[in-house]
């Protein structure tokens, strides 16, 4: 039953049941419609205490002379129902006593089914509310907050150019065949403490995770907000990353060797897919971070040229030489050393 519906039943129920009667003898001299569908019979007694035996006339008499009115609630059985009346009596005059009956059984039944109803719509809405945050929750964990709310708002999301950024392309050395030889479970398992880890050492630099894909993990410094230190914090980054499985691996039959790749320069940024949307980036950042990362040995990181010359004055670098890098042009390629 609707809200609405609920209204109307209450407004119906209001209405009261009117009788005069004389002041007196306490005999009816008028009832009106409602009143005697309330307390009809086939034989209707004509004096209120024939027609309310329960009711105290002596309480009934003494409060009419100190202040000309009177309450109570009797129970009135109609049928199989057991109605709850509330009884008003005024005194008009000196003659005429008007009594006002209200049916406070079906107020308090529509009053219960409107709490009820409330509490359904309040249980709802708060469902809701908890499916929308797991649904802010995952879309966030997909792409950035501003990205985020401008799907939210719009519907869409506009490709955007970052120009400059640096990223970090990171994947494990023998995943393959860890998988293949491990209970999976406990691949996932290792796999998302790991990943739960590096996010949370993004985090404290300024990094956005974009993706993972299998053992592949991509962040980016300077997206979607602007960083001119950017090269640096992805450089801390990827040296804590290393920091943070070496100490792992001290405690934990499973060895996770990583090899990194960075590089700097522009990508695209822009949701992709309809049914199943995901956030990522596109452009020469993210190609050269993956082709840097091929000349990673395990547990080391490798940096582009360009890279190395932001950082040779903060981080320790060693010059590997010039390389031919697929899709780019012959470049030095430097390691990235943690220096503690």
């Amino acid at each position: 039953m609707s809200i609405e519906a609920i209204n109307e039943q209450l407004l119906r129920a209001i209405g009261v049941g009117v009788a005069l009667l004389d002041r007196q003898t306490l005999q009816f001299g008028f009832r009106n419609d409602t009143f005697n569908d309330w307390f009809s019979n086939e034989d209707q007694p004509d004096q209120l205490q024939l027609l309310f035996p329960e009711l105290d006339v002596d309480a009934l008499r003494e409060s009419l002379t100190g202040n000309g009115r009177y309450t109570s609630e009797i129970r009135f059985k109609k049928k199989r129902r057991t109605l709850v009346i509330a009884l008003d009596f005024t005194a008009a005059d000196e003659d005429v006593l008007v009594l006002v009956c209200q049916n406070i059984t079906r107020i308090k039944e529509l009053e219960s089914m409107i709490d009820s109803y409330s509490m359904m719509v309040e249980r709802n809405t708060r469902e809701i509310k908890r499916e929308k945050e797991q649904v802010e929750k995952l879309l966030l964990n997909i792409m950035p907050r501003s990205v985020y709310e401008e799907y939210k708002t719009f519907g869409v999301v506009t490709p955007q150019l970052y120009n400059p950024v640096s990223v970090l392309m990171l994947d494990f050395v023998g995943f393959t065949d860890m998988v293949a030889s491990q209970d999976p479970s406990v691949t996932v398992t290792e796999l998302n403490d790991i990943y739960s880890a590096f996010d949370r050492i993004g985090e404290q630099f300024g990094c956005e995770r974009i993706k993972t894909i299998g053992d592949a993990y991509i962040t980016v410094a300077g997206l979607p907000d602007p960083t001119p230190d950017h090269a640096k914090a992805i450089a801390n980054t990827a040296i804590r990353f290393v920091r943070y499985l070496t100490r792992r691996n001290l405690s934990h039959p499973h060895q996770w060797r990583c090899r990194i790749g960075l590089s700097s320069g522009s990508v695209v940024g822009s949701v992709v897919g309809i049914q199943k949307y995901v956030y990522d980036i596109f452009g020469p950042a993210v190609n050269l971070a993956s082709r840097l990362q091929e000349f990673s040995e395990p547990m080391e990181i490798s940096v582009q040229n360009d890279v190395a010359d932001v950082l040779k004055d903060q981080f320790d670098l060693e010059n590997l030489g010039p390389r031919v890098i697929r899709g780019f042009s012959e470049q030095d390629v430097w390691r990235l050393s943690d220096s503690t």
